[in-house]
């Protein structure tokens, strides 16, 4: 099937200014893109006074969190963890798993994300809402090591590598998750690495979110959570997305120079829990990727990665006293071509451009906080928002037009995920 988006402001993220323009879809692919395209197509989209972008791409979720949306706010991080998240998720079956990872595929949809990295439990209700849904999607079976399971969630975890990855018409990837240095012993987590390289397998681990974890990893091996996964060989062996790396400090980041992958920066979930700002600039500064994630909903209440791209390039602003620091164009990149990178999916999705997979949102600019039009990257980093986006489009399969959702029931969504929830969170 062919489609032709036409009549459209494009904004490739390659390096190149917008321009308005026609897209050709052939399939799941761009087959061309320039300032007009004379072909026969199935379906032709006019999209005079939209914005044309690469789907965003939410490199660190857990999607089954939005069941928990708003159920614990305004608590310090150890009392929201311990005493609100952590007894809520032990009560969720696979299928509250489902319907709660279903949720967060709609929000995302409806907000202009198309590719999302997930690190959670019964993460083959995941893929199969995946699946489903249409989306694009790195999965990972979070593994903690402290307590002996008997291999069951390294069991897990191979078992989704086996079962998905290049699933779902190739939307499907995978990587190997150790939750975190101070939720893997060192040997472990040395074991994970020595397999993703055998497997030729990324890793998606948490790093450096809090000060807790700084302290209690000085307190066991001496060192920061940043020399710890350097020492053991993470960043030479295999390529990594970091999430978090909120606290570093200039040793650390000279550490992560060079690594295979890069940081995933969540600053609306930073920011609610109070966890600090991440020195992202002098990461970048260092070479190093950083891409643009939202963290659970249990924790950032929203999954639209457009208030991601807005916080992003606020608090740097603002950390740095100075409004110069990460601009406009900088923070799309971020949330896009970056995060690509981070999941090693660079080659297919991140940008426009003929060849690459049709990965494609449509904004809607004909709204008074939308206009006059000086500069169209500030207009999409600064003003707009998820309820701007009119068509999501991934693999060349229209999953949002007009604001409807076409691959999801919402009414039964929401029926689900009211009961269920309600279920999960009763009395804690």
């Amino acid at each position: 099937m062919k489609t032709l988006i036409r009549d459209v402001t494009i904004l490739t993220m390659n390096d190149e200014a917008p321009f308005v323009g026609d897209i050709l879809i052939d399939e799941e692919r761009i087959t061309n893109i320039q300032a007009e395209v004379i072909a026969d197509a199935d379906e032709v989209i006019k999209a005079t006074g939209m914005v044309a972008m690469p789907g965003l791409i939410n490199a660190h979720q857990h999607t089954p969190m939005s069941l928990l949306r708003g159920f614990s706010d305004d608590l310090k991080l150890m009392d929201w963890l311990d005493k609100k998240m952590l007894p809520a998720e032990a009560r969720m079956t696979p299928e509250d798993i489902y319907w709660g990872a279903k949720l967060s595929m709609a929000e995302m949809i409806r907000s202009g994300t198309t590719t999302f990295a997930d690190m959670y439990i019964h993460m083959n209700e995941v893929a199969f809402a995946a699946e489903e849904v249409g989306m694009r999607a790195s999965l990972t079976r979070g593994l903690v090591f402290l307590a002996d399971d008997g291999g069951k969630r390294m069991g897990e975890a191979l078992d989704l590598i086996n079962r998905w990855t290049g699933k779902a018409e190739g939307r499907i990837t995978t990587m190997l998750g150790p939750h975190s240095p101070y939720t893997c012993p060192k040997e472990p987590f040395k074991e994970v690495i020595a397999l993703a390289e055998k497997l030729k397998m990324p890793i998606h681990t948490h790093l450096a979110e809090t000060k807790e974890e700084v302290i209690k990893i000085r307190e066991k091996y001496n060192q920061t959570p940043a020399e710890f996964l350097y020492n053991i060989g993470l960043f030479e062996r295999t390529h990594a997305l970091l999430a978090h790396s909120v606290h570093l400090n200039s040793h650390d980041i000279g550490l992560l120079k060079g690594m295979k992958g890069g940081v995933s920066h969540n600053p609306v979930s930073n920011l609610k829990l109070g966890c600090g700002i991440a020195p992202v600039l002098d990461m970048i500064e260092q070479g190093i990727t950083v891409g643009l994630g939202t963290d659970g909903a249990g924790s950032a209440t929203t999954v639209d990665m457009f208030e991601e791209i807005k916080a992003a390039t606020w608090l740097q602003k603002l950390d740095h006293g100075d409004p110069t620091r990460l601009p406009a164009s900088q923070a799309l990149l971020m949330a896009t071509r970056e995060s690509a990178k981070l999941l090693n999916i660079h080659d297919e999705v991140g940008t426009l451009e003929i060849g690459k997979k049709a990965d494609i949102i449509l904004i809607d600019i004909r709204k008074p906080h939308l206009q006059p039009i000086h500069h169209i990257e500030s207009l999409m980093a600064y003003s707009v928002n998820g309820g701007d986006v009119d068509t999501t489009i991934v693999n060349g399969k229209t999953l949002m037009r007009g604001r409807q959702l076409l691959t999801i029931d919402e009414e039964e969504l929401f029926k689900q995920v009211s009961c269920r929830s309600k279920r999960i969170t009763e009395g804690v």
